[in-house]
């Protein structure tokens, strides 16, 4: 198959499509993709690491302000209009048997370009609560797939809309543990926490892993591994050294995590923000968590994806608003010095993981792609 990916802003929703098109090559060997971003994301650079031959190109878009009458929604409107140009010109010169949207603002242009074109299109929705490009676009695709079971009614004017769950657990399946224990210069036995505020880093978990930082002697079994985000990084660590006086034998302080889906393998708990990929990475390897939504997306949809896992026991969920070092440290001493609570939380969390969740979209990419060849 000839697949198109677009998505982009952030590593949420960028992953997903990775993970498709991994699947994709498993199941067509012969399949060739192109990758539509921008240029200001992470994108270029996620997709370039990956290993796959996927050629990128940009379109310029950016999302509409909350204040319908600013100025800079007409030039949002216009950006849009240029993108869907750019968009259908790549498209024509492709010539893709399907377009995937994973999230974020240059979907739009991207996945209405190639609806408009006659060309089968599949959304995946990662969130609880649909984003507002997505919902856009659930009039024009020719299917929308949805990571939650039971949001399926979020989107009335679609033509059909399924459940797959996020590809991106299918990713974490095989991940390699030693990997990952390796990768830290660890031991297999190491009982390790993994605490990142997303792709980029987050700056209110930085701050309470600041305050935090001196107090990780008191859990000396417990292996504590911090991405601060890359533009976080000096700062944070020069912070850390300074409140804590140098940085304790048991904490590893890093700008990124490349190999995130070992180094999760190799981990007991997670300590998060609550965006789509991160619930589908913790729940197909079946790993306890500490999920901090962020207060400051759309919808609140973070808070609303983290609840849905801490409702069934297999995370806790703490806000921002009551976050701190003191407190983080409190709920991490809490679950991994009670084995019992740790079997449970894994247990549950693992129930509401959807491993095979790629293999679903590719089947539905299938079937999209089988219907519009007998339309032509």
């Amino acid at each position: 198959m000839r697949i198109v990916f677009s998505g982009g802003g952030t590593g949420g929703h960028v992953y997903p499509a990775l993970a498709i098109g991994e699947q994709c090559l498993q199941d067509h060997p012969d399949s060739k993709f192109l990758y539509i971003g921008t240029s200001s994301g992470l994108e270029r650079d996620i997709v370039a690491r990956s290993g796959l031959d996927m050629p990128f190109e940009a379109v310029e878009i950016t999302g509409f302000r909350r204040k319908l009458a600013s100025l800079d929604n007409v030039k949002t409107v216009l950006r849009f209009l240029r993108g869907v140009g750019r968009a259908k010109s790549l498209l024509r010169e492709f010539k893709p048997d399907a377009v995937v949207g994973t999230g974020g603002y240059v979907c739009g242009p991207v996945l209405y370009a190639a609806a408009k074109l006659g060309i089968p299109t599949l959304v995946h929705e990662q969130n609880a609560i649909a984003g507002l490009t997505n919902r856009f676009l659930s009039r024009y695709v020719s299917t929308v797939a949805v990571s939650f079971r039971g949001t399926e009614g979020i989107f009335p004017q679609a033509k059909k809309v399924v459940y797959t769950g996020n590809p991106r657990a299918t990713s974490m399946v095989n991940a390699d543990a030693a990997r990952g224990f390796s990768s830290l210069g660890l031991t297999p036995d190491a009982r390790l926490v993994v605490v990142v505020g997303g792709s980029r880093g987050a700056k209110a978990i930085n701050e309470a892993m600041v305050e935090l930082a001196p107090l990780v002697h008191e859990l000396p079994g417990v292996q504590f591994v911090f991405g601060t985000g890359q533009p976080y990084f000096e700062s944070t660590a020069q912070r850390i050294q300074e409140e804590a006086g140098s940085v304790p034998a048991n904490l590893q302080v890093l700008p990124y995590i490349h190999n995130m889906p070992e180094v999760l393998a190799a981990s007991k708990l997670v300590v998060n923000r609550a965006g789509a990929s991160t619930m589908a990475e913790i729940t197909a390897l079946g790993i306890p968590s500490i999920l901090i939504p962020s207060p400051n997306v759309t919808n609140n949809h973070q808070e609303h994806n983290a609840r849905s896992l801490s409702d069934e026991g297999g995370s806790v969920t703490l806000l921002e608003k009551d976050l701190s070092g003191r407190v983080l440290f409190d709920q991490i001493g809490k679950i991994m010095e009670d084995s019992v609570r740790w079997e449970h939380m894994a247990k549950q969390s693992a129930k509401m993981g959807q491993r095979d969740s790629a293999a679903l979209v590719v089947r539905e990419l299938e079937r999209i792609v089988s219907a519009g060849q007998r339309r032509r």
